[in-house]
């Protein structure tokens, strides 16, 4: 049985985003996607009560009307418990210690790509599969925890992408409500051309925007890119 994913995010494109990288992982589906902490926590009760509840919520900790890491104790409150992984851009240490207090897994930078964001959800899976008895021993909890924090195939930006690069083209593109190529990118982020097209490219790779082909006049179309 697929492993039921909570999306919690207040900014439909993301949501949508997140909701296309969960797709692609084996062995995970998405329940629904929620953009306050309110729903969230409605959601995951009336899950418990049926015969699917939510086994994984991936949060964001600015939602709108409460933090997530109030979201991750509520839920620990529900039975069956799910499990909690903290999706967001929130960086400084004191979030980062809280989330863990109450109770979140693993810890998501955003931005990222597919692949650390896939390495995240199979260590997710395997801690699940090593703890999927009705009892367990030492040596298996601690096996099961060590899965958690496996290395991912490689660092949330990898080599040749800049984190705050890749966060300014991002955010740049996704604010957008029109397609843009990359110089029109690199106008309004003072990158190279040649630097905007490579992480668009990315981007688009990534299935987090889509190229979008336009013809002006003679010749080849100009490539422009639009945030899901």
């Amino acid at each position: 049985m697929a492993i039921g994913v909570l999306i919690v995010e207040d900014e439909a494109r993301i949501a949508q985003a997140h909701a296309e990288y969960v797709r692609r992982v084996d062995g995970f589906d998405v329940v629904t996607t929620v953009g306050t902490g309110a729903a969230a926590i409605d959601a995951v009760s009336r899950a418990a009560a049926g015969p699917a509840p939510v086994d994984v919520l991936l949060v964001d900790v600015g939602l709108p009307d409460m933090s997530g890491l109030d979201v991750a104790a509520a839920v620990a409150e529900i039975t069956p418990r799910p499990d909690v992984i903290m999706v967001t851009s929130a960086r400084d240490i004191d979030t980062i210690r809280t989330s863990v207090a109450r109770g979140a897994l693993l810890y998501l930078i955003k931005p990222f790509t597919f692949a650390a964001f896939a390495a995240k959800l199979a260590n997710y899976r395997e801690y699940r599969r090593m703890l999927g008895g009705a009892e367990t021993g030492q040596a298996q909890v601690d096996a099961a925890l060590a899965a958690l924090r496996e290395p991912s195939d490689g660092p949330a930006t990898p080599k040749g992408i800049a984190g705050p690069t890749l966060e300014l083209i991002t955010s740049t593109l996704r604010e957008s409500t029109q397609p843009l190529s990359a110089s029109e990118i690199a106008r309004r982020t003072g990158v190279s051309r040649v630097t905007a097209w490579r992480y668009l490219e990315r981007l688009a790779e990534d299935r987090v925007c889509q190229l979008v082909p336009e013809y002006g006049g003679r010749g080849r179309p100009e490539n422009k890119y639009r945030w899901l």
